[in-house]
């Protein structure tokens, strides 16, 4: 059972107008100590209060309203924000349910409402061969480990094939109603017959495309009350975190795939898209900002998302989408134009250092263009297998112990492997410090350079909204690998040379 969460707030996507007849839901808990209980509803991995009863006598608990609630699996909460259980509210919004403090599921009962019934009855059996379970354990007591070992899994695998049994036939029995659907949610869909595979034992391979490929069989994902139990958000998040291959193009398949299945605009569709965009966004998994870019390229910038995000996100999404579709994996970086500490005193004597507005920068630079030129220093001219890129800043304490990290590492590559370090100082009015760094640490054998010039857009281009950042560039300058710690550097490199070694091999 998930915790509970007293929100007393609303979503705009989660409502939705409906010919409205009211509700009336009296609960008789015999026993029950609360003044007053909340009626909370399921919303995909939140719970939020539709109701509150405030004033409960002899332990009478009454919600009523003179519109309907949003149909769904709901679960009555005391005063404590304890969980007492749950139950449907569906068409039939008029009923009762009796319970008693004593044992609580044992004697829940409805009146009025057939799904609750059904509900109700399948609880009951479960909580009960729970129990069983129990004894069987208390019946170990006094017996070698042996015995009792052999005694436990005798008595589970009988248990086991009662209580598949009873979930097969009941499911039968309720096929085609709400019921079904919710506790169709939790059941794992695995395969009756398994042939044997070469080794003679259960052919493992079968085993995972079957649990795959029928992984949401019977789940209506054009129903909206799907989202409104406590089974469809972990269904979705077991599938996307454990059951498909973790990699952005499968990821990307599949929640095209299951986006198909949805109406565009309603409940499932819009807080499945709200999700997945949120997810990969914010993904810190190398890569996955493709899933993201994918997303708002398909679904948010094309219009398809307008229950979902208000104009002005869906401008900010757009910005922030056009800077990382440019730092993709294998996306060719974009060349830049650095002055390296050689030429630092020299271009600050033409006035960079000094000057404070873009125009002023613009008309220096055009004054000097035939002294730059020639100083300029490109990320293209950079003549080696891989370029480490490393953009940091002299006054930033993280970069003052990362950087000289990184330079020690790659000492270790050196003359087995043709790597050159491109690193640029972010901050151009940091020079001196920046320069006597270098000069303390040694760090001659990197490219240092800079931008006093004000050429390279950096912090958009490269997204940089801390430092240090780090990529691994090939010899065409695609990105191979971003955002590394200074400590994967080393590992990466050796990786990628090992990859493409393997792949000259195949070639040849």
């Amino acid at each position: 059972m998930k915790k509970f969460i007293l929100l007393l707030s609303s979503i705009a996507i989660f409502s939705f107008s409906a010919k409205s007849q009211g509700y009336d839901i009296k609960i008789n808990f015999k026993g029950c100590k609360d003044t007053m209980a909340y009626l909370v509803k399921y919303t995909w991995d939140q719970q939020y209060v539709a109701d509150t009863c405030h004033k409960i006598k002899n332990g009478l608990i009454q919600f009523k309203g003179k519109k309907d609630l949003d149909k769904g699996v709901y679960v009555l909460v005391s005063q404590a924000s304890s969980i007492y259980f749950d139950f449907f509210i569906n068409e039939n919004q008029k009923f009762t349910i009796t319970t008693d403090a004593a044992d609580m599921v044992a004697n829940l009962k409805s009146v009025g409402n057939k799904e609750n019934e059904e509900f109700f009855g399948y609880i009951k059996y479960i909580t009960s061969k729970n129990q069983d379970f129990n004894k069987i354990r208390e019946q170990t007591k006094g017996k070698s480990k042996e015995d009792s070992t052999k005694f436990m899994i005798q008595k589970i695998t009988e248990l086991n094939a009662e209580v598949k049994k009873f979930d097969s036939d009941f499911m039968t029995k309720v096929k085609g109603t709400y019921v079904f659907d919710v506790l169709n949610l939790k059941t794992e869909k695995e395969p009756t017959e398994i042939p044997k595979a070469k080794n003679g034992r259960p052919d493992s391979v079968y085993q995972y495309y079957y649990y795959k490929s029928h992984y949401f069989d019977g789940v209506n994902f054009k129903d909206e009350r799907i989202i409104r139990t406590p089974f469809f958000d972990d269904r979705v998040k077991k599938y996307f975190d454990q059951v498909i291959l973790n990699h952005p193009d499968t990821v990307i398949a599949e929640i095209d795939k299951i986006l198909g299945k949805c109406e565009q605009d309603n409940l499932v569709y819009n807080l499945l898209l709200g999700y997945f965009t949120y997810k990969y966004e914010q993904s810190k998994i190398m890569g996955f900002d493709k899933v993201f870019v994918h997303l708002a390229d398909k679904y948010i910038l094309s219009g398809k998302a307008s229950k979902v995000y208000t104009e002005e996100t869906v401008t900010k999404i757009k910005e922030r989408v056009d800077i990382m579709r440019n730092l993709l994996l294998d996306a060719k970086v974009s060349e830049v134009y650095m002055i390296d500490t050689t030429y630092g005193k020299l271009v600050r004597k033409m006035g960079f250092d000094t000057a404070t507005s873009s125009k002023s920068i613009t008309d220096l630079y055009y004054k000097n263009i035939e002294k730059l030129t020639p100083m300029f220093k490109t990320l293209y001219q950079v003549n080696a297998k891989y370029t480490v890129l490393v953009f940091w800043a002299a006054d930033c304490g993280h970069c003052q112990t990362e950087v000289p990290k990184l330079h020690e590492a790659l000492k270790d590559l050196k003359g087995k492997m043709d790597v050159k370090v491109f690193a640029v100082q972010t901050k151009d009015d940091l020079y001196d410090s920046w320069r006597k760094f270098l000069i303390d640490h040694k760090m001659n054998d990197f490219i240092n350079v800079y931008d006093p010039v004000h050429l390279n857009n950096l912090k958009e281009r490269f997204d940089i909204y801390s430092t240090p950042v780090i990529y691994i560039l090939d010899k065409d300058k695609k990105i191979k690998a971003k955002r590394l710690g200074s400590e994967q550097v080393v590992e990466m490199l050796k990786t990628l040379d090992a990859m493409d070694k393997e792949a000259a091999k195949i070639k040849n």
